[in-house]
Order: C-alpha cells, then sequence, then structure tokens
C-alpha cells in the first residue's frame, strides 16, 4: 500500500475539505480518482459520487471559478495566476478565471497595529505622525492603512495579513501533494503540467507575500525611469519596510476610467494613452522588467497629468534573449520568413509531447500569412500575440511563465489604452522600439561585445575542458563511472505486473483447494467437515478476488 506523504497527514482535514467541495460542484469523479480513502479512510467514496451539486446545469468553467472561490485565498490567488497561462489552460476556463473575485473581510484594526509593532519594534505613534486604523483597502494577502510621515508625507502602509504565512504554505504545500496525485491516477491531467503549474505559483505567490522584495523594484524603478517626466514611482521608506510591511508614498491621483476626474486633467485621454504605452515599452524592451498587471485599478493619473503604477508585487523580467526572440517574431511577420517564426516557436517553447514538425510549420505558416501585409502601426498586437500563444498550446509548446505574464500585461494595456482612445494602436506604439533593437542588433559595438562574450564562454569551456576529461578517465580506471538511466512509468507498468501476479497467484491456489476439496469429498476419506471447509473458504476467497477485481483493480 502506498504510503501518503508526512505533510498530507498533517494536512488531512483540509485534504477532505478540498474534495468535498469538488463534489459539491460536479468534480466527484475526478475526486475519487486521486484514491482519497487511501489518506483519508473516513471519506466514503458515495459522499464524492453522489455529492449535493450546486449549480449543475452551470459549464465547467463556471463551476472551476466556484471552487476556487469556496477554497479560499490560496486558491484564488491560484486561479489568477492560472488565468495568465493560455498555452496551458483553455481559453473559456481563462475567461471565467478572470472573474475571479476575493471575499476577504480585513483584519482588525488591533492585529494591524500589532504586526506594525511588531515588525518594527516601536508603536505606531512613535513610527508615524498619524496612523489610519480603519483599513482603506484590503486583500487576501493584506490590507493598506493611511498613515502621516513626521515630515508631513501622507503614507499607504502596506501590512501582511497575520496568518498568510502559515495558510498559504499550508495550501501550497496541499496543492503540491494533489498536483503528484493528479499527474499519478488522472492521466489526462498530465498534459496541463500540474507540479509545473503548482510550482510556479508557489515562487509567484511567495515573492507577492515579501513586502521587502516589492520596495527594492519600487526602488529599482524609481532609479530606472529617474530622468522620465510621465511616470511617477512612489518613494518607498526603508527604515518602516520589513517582510510583512511596507510604508510608501500615498499617490493621490485617478483612475483611467474615471472620465469625469480625467476631464479636469491638463491631458488628453489619446496622449495618456501613447504616455502609458511608452512607459510600458520602456519596462520591457529598454529596461526588461515591467509591471505585471497594468489594469486600470492599478493605474493611477496625477493632478499634474503623470502616471502611476500601483502594486508592484507581480513584476515580471525579460531578459535580452526573450526580447530578441520577440523581435525576431515581429520582424518574421512583417518579411514574411516562415522559417525564422518556426525558429522563434521551437526556441521559446519548450515541449510536452513529441512535436510534428510539419504539422507545427503549417500553423506557423498560416499565422505569418494571416498579419502579413498588415502595417505594424495597424496590427492590433493583442490578438496577434494571442494567436501566437495559441500555436504553442496545439502543439503542447509550454511557454516561459515571465514571457506569458508579459502578452496578458500587453493584452491588458492594450484594452486600457483603447478605452482611452477607440483609434489606439498599441503596435503603432511598439514599432520604434523594435526598429531600434533591430538596428542595435547589427551596431558594431553591439556585435563586437557579442562575438566577445561568445569567444569568453568557448574559452571557458576548452579550459575546463582537460579536468572534466581528467576526472572522466579517472573514474574509468576506478570503475565508478556510472551512466544514469531514466525510466518513465515503469512504476507504473511494475505495479501493474505486481497487481496481476497476485491475482494468478491466488486463483491458482483457489483452485488447488477447490480440487483437493472436490476430491475429498468424492473418496469419502477423512472427516466430511473438512472438505467443506475448504471449499467454504475457496468460495469466500474467489468472492474476494473478484470483489477487488471489479472494485478497483487492485488487490
Amino acid at each position: 500500500m502506498e504510503l501518503p506523504p508526512l505533510r498530507l497527514i498533517r494536512n488531512v482535514g483540509r485534504f477532505a475539505e478540498v474534495l468535498l467541495v469538488l463534489a459539491k460542484y460536479g468534480f466527484g469523479e475526478i475526486a475519487d480518482q486521486l484514491h482519497p480513502r487511501r489518506y483519508v479512510p473516513f471519506l466514503r467514496r458515495r459522499a464524492l459520487r453522489k455529492a449535493k451539486l450546486i449549480e449543475p446545469e452551470q459549464s465547467v468553467p463556471y463551476r472551476i471559478r466556484l471552487v476556487l472561490e469556496e477554497l479560499g485565498p490560496t486558491f484564488i490567488k491560484f486561479g489568477q495566476v492560472m488565468s495568465t497561462r493560455p498555452d496551458l489552460i483553455p481559453m473559456e476556463v481563462i475567461e471565467e478565471l478572470k472573474n475571479l473575485q476575493e471575499h476577504v473581510p480585513p483584519f482588525s484594526s488591533e492585529a494591524a497595529v500589532r504586526a506594525v509593532e511588531g515588525e518594527l519594534h516601536a508603536s505606531v505613534d512613535e513610527l508615524y505622525a498619524e496612523f489610519d486604523r480603519t483599513p482603506l483597502a484590503a486583500g487576501s494577502l493584506g490590507q493598506v492603512h493611511l498613515a502621516r510621515h513626521k515630515d508631513g508625507t501622507r503614507l499607504a502602509v502596506k501590512i501582511r495579513r497575520p496568518t498568510a504565512v502559515r495558510e498559504v504554505e499550508r495550501d501550497l504545500a496541499l496543492m503540491h501533494d494533489l498536483a503528484d496525485l493528479a499527474v499519478r491516477n488522472i492521466k489526462f491531467l498530465e498534459v496541463f503540467d500540474p507540479v509545473g503549474l503548482v510550482k510556479h505559483f508557489s515562487r509567484t505567490i511567495r515573492r507577492e507575500m515579501n513586502f521587502r522584495r516589492e520596495g527594492r523594484t519600487l526602488q529599482e524603478f524609481t532609479r530606472l525611469f529617474k530622468e522620465d517626466a510621465t511616470l511617477y514611482v512612489p518613494g518607498v521608506y526603508d527604515d518602516l519596510t520589513t517582510e510583512a510591511v511596507l510604508t510608501m508614498e500615498y499617490i493621490d491621483g485617478c483612475r483611467p476610467d474615471d472620465q469625469a476626474a480625467l476631464a479636469m486633467l491638463p491631458i488628453t485621454p489619446p496622449q495618456l494613452a501613447v504616455n502609458g504605452s511608452h512607459i510600458f515599452m520602456r519596462m520591457a524592451f529598454e529596461f526588461g522588467i515591467f509591471h505585471g498587471d497594468p489594469h486600470p485599478g492599478n493605474i493611477r493619473v496625477l493632478p499634474d497629468g503623470r502616471i502611476a503604477f500601483l502594486d508592484y508585487g507581480m513584476v515580471g523580467t525579460l531578459g535580452e534573449e526573450k526580447r530578441e526572440l520577440l523581435v525576431d517574431l515581429f520582424v518574421s511577420v512583417s518579411k514574411p520568413d516562415v522559417d525564422r517564426a518556426v525558429q522563434v516557436v521551437q526556441t521559446i517553447g519548450h515541449p510536452s509531447r513529441p512535436i510534428d514538425d510539419l504539422f507545427l510549420r503549417a500553423d506557423v505558416q498560416d499565422f505569418v500569412e494571416s498579419y502579413y501585409g498588415v502595417p505594424l502601426e495597424q496590427m492590433k498586437i493583442g490578438n496577434m500575440l494571442n494567436d501566437f500563444v495559441s500555436i504553442l498550446a496545439n502543439h503542447g509548446l509550454r511557454c516561459p511563465a515571465d514571457l506569458m505574464l508579459l502578452i496578458r500585461a500587453v493584452v491588458t494595456l492594450e484594452g486600457v489604452g483603447r478605452s482611452l482612445d477607440p483609434r489606439f494602436n498599441l503596435a503603432g506604439e511598439l514599432a520604434p522600439f523594435v526598429e531600434r533593437l533591430v538596428r542595435a542588433r547589427y551596431d558594431p559595438r553591439q556585435v563586437v561585445e557579442r562575438v566577445l562574450d561568445d569567444a569568453k564562454a568557448v574559452l571557458g569551456a576548452l579550459h575546463d575542458l582537460p579536468l572534466h576529461f581528467g576526472r572522466t578517465l579517472e573514474k574509468l580506471n576506478q570503475d565508478d563511472l556510472r551512466i544514469q538511466l531514466e525510466h518513465r512509468k515503469l512504476d507504473n507498468f511494475v505495479n501493474e505486473f505486481d497487481r496481476s501476479s497476485n491475482r494468478i497467484v491466488v486463483g491458482v491456489i483457489i483452485a488447488s483447494m477447490i480440487v483437493a476439496s472436490a476430491l475429498l469429498i468424492r473418496t469419502g476419506a477423512g472427516e466430511w467437515w473438512l472438505p467443506s471447509l475448504v471449499f467454504a473458504a475457496s468460495g469466500l476467497l474467489g468472492i474476494w478476488l473478484v470483489w477487488g477485481i471489479l472494485r478497483s483493480g487492485r488487490l
């Protein structure tokens, strides 16, 4: 019998809760395939299969959203992060996950004060000139309180929920176990890479819970945009910031979808859309670090027309190699160059299954031809990137998480721009950045620098070659050279072979007992009760064997 992980034993109550919620919304069959009775003996199979369904007439994506909302903040965050992965999750589920709502009440003002004072080792009256005990906003990981610095500056104090780390880590451990069980027991889920999704989510949410990291990100954007007159980055107070408390300037501005407030500002909505797109393009294509969630709720327009982004907890990075690949994608569409586009797709995507090269090339050719001839200034960049992701998904190619975050951010930003100006086209604003990167690629200084970097890498490999060769010879001399072979799904074969062998052995024993009892009865040797007892035992064993096979295929 397979032993449950120790952390699953510790989380057995939460595990049972998750299974029952799945059953409640019509996913009892899936929950049952995880073989929950191995880990939760008191959980009846009937409770999963025959649970009273809530809103059974609703679609599967809708019920998936309800499951996540009922399971609480960690699972809601998981759904929100998964909504950025159209390369793995079906689009109809993605669209529903965008509607996820957090129903988390704020924690008490007393708990907020205790958290601040415990982190900063002083009373709030000593730390701030004023501290508003009523939260301005609350979320699953924390809440924001207004305050005032002793120099008179208005502050926003972001406080992590006292129970956040414990609850998130508990649910993350459970998610890892559920993902592992899903891969081993529900074969059709393998294509969604549940283990990889949970690992990605774990990194994301742990970063969001570290407020000191968010503070450093704000300071990095301040440094990068210190000469940009269109972006304002709120200042961070290091002496009032820890992993659980972030003290920053309060941003007093209006949302970009507040038309009445925008009408009072010294900037027109079309110009605001252009400025916002330029800021984001500089973030991604010039500096390689960008705000990952630029929806209207995270954007403020200051009275002087400058733009400020809120919530730097979700930030993506775009290395030089990824930027070059995106440039290659845009260039291959404009040429057109199908071979180059195929190379980009194969370089960006990580295959989760064997790739049909001819089928992939045909899809890429259709993609290139559908956008060829459309001037970059008129191209709908969001549609193009979504079509690109669809190609990856259709061929089992997984896109890097940061690149998916960029694509979602670009699509979101394009929507914000169009709400400000119906004629706004993000591709037209992107064109100068692409052209600049193409020119930089062939700049003599850049070429020399790349050649030198490649030469250093080759020389380093050559320098280490004798060392590695010597180690290999030494292992050969010591008979210590080992070759690792990876077997895939061999455990399943061994287990099935073992179960089949057990059934055969039991069947042979039963047959032998029946034959022996029949011979004893026929010859009349010995007491009559002995063959009858053997015959009855054989019958019971036979019933047990048949029941075990019919029930689960296991003994």
